[in-house]
């Protein structure tokens, strides 16, 4: 049976979805916009959408007993893959050199609320 991963610190689902399910041994989280859980609106830039969307991201793996150094699959949605650089560079620091997680990045024509970036992921628990 599936269990859902529900936490205020990241923000809250706005639609029929859960921000996370552990099924098994995986923890598969929702899409995380870079909306901060506390104000429900972004900051700007793709450096500081992409801090935030891992921060989201990294406050349902820790709900859910996981980390981001369980992550095993990252999938990352760019409004412009113009930013991928800089997505990049802040990416890397959310995982341990020599560890990384295997990873999509794709541009996509449009994101929910106009977001940046959207970051989704699949960790052992």
């Amino acid at each position: 049976m599936n269990e859902i991963v529900n936490t205020d610190k990241a923000p809250a689902a706005i639609g029929p979805y859960s921000q996370g399910i552990i099924t098994g041994n995986l923890i598969i989280t929702s899409g995380q916009l870079p909306l901060n859980p506390a104000t429900g609106i972004f900051s700007e830039g793709i450096e500081k959408q992409t801090k935030q969307s891992l921060e989201n991201v990294k406050a349902i793996l820790e709900k859910a007993g996981s980390s981001m150094e369980d992550v095993i699959k990252t999938t990352v949605f760019l409004s412009d893959m113009n930013n991928f650089a800089a997505m990049n560079e802040v990416y890397a620091t959310f995982f341990k050199e020599g560890s990384y997680p295997s990873r999509s990045a794709v541009e996509v024509a449009r994101l929910p609320k106009d977001a940046l970036v959207e970051i989704e992921v699949i960790a052992e628990k």
